[in-house]
């Protein structure tokens, strides 16, 4: 197995055939699609190794599916990103971060995986 493989995301297209809707963001590129983004995004902190990220991604997948119109959605593997996690304080995964217009609206670590509660989580920091 080559380090690519294992800094890479498992898979392009999830299981189901459904389109991968969250992007992987790292250090070199979080800035630009994050904190210069424009409008609502959410970032999942995550890490492979997390048996509580695999149970949350396909929920998450399709809580981004829902919002592709309104927010992004992007990820962070911890594993690989660990000066991006230490910045913004990750104790645990998954902790899913959201932004506005670049700056930090709220955040909620290990939310139950279930898609009221991620839609939820992702979404409440925008409501005015």
């Amino acid at each position: 197995m080559t380090i690519e493989m294992l800094e890479s995301p498992r898979r392009s297209v999830p299981p189901d055939g459904s389109v991968e809707r969250i992007q992987t963001v790292t250090s070199g590129t979080f800035d630009l699609l994050v904190l210069q983004g424009v409008g609502p995004i959410a970032v999942e902190f995550m890490s492979y190794g997390c048996a509580h990220c695999r149970v949350i991604e396909p929920v998450l997948q399709h809580v981004a599916e829902m919002l592709r119109a309104t927010e992004k959605v992007f990820r962070v593997n911890v594993a690989v990103e660990q000066q991006l996690a230490a910045t913004y304080g990750i104790q645990g995964t998954p902790t899913l971060i959201m932004f506005l217009n670049g700056r930090e609206t709220g955040r909620v670590a290990g939310p139950h995986p279930t898609v009221p509660s991620v839609f939820a989580a992702v979404t409440q920091p925008f409501r005015e």
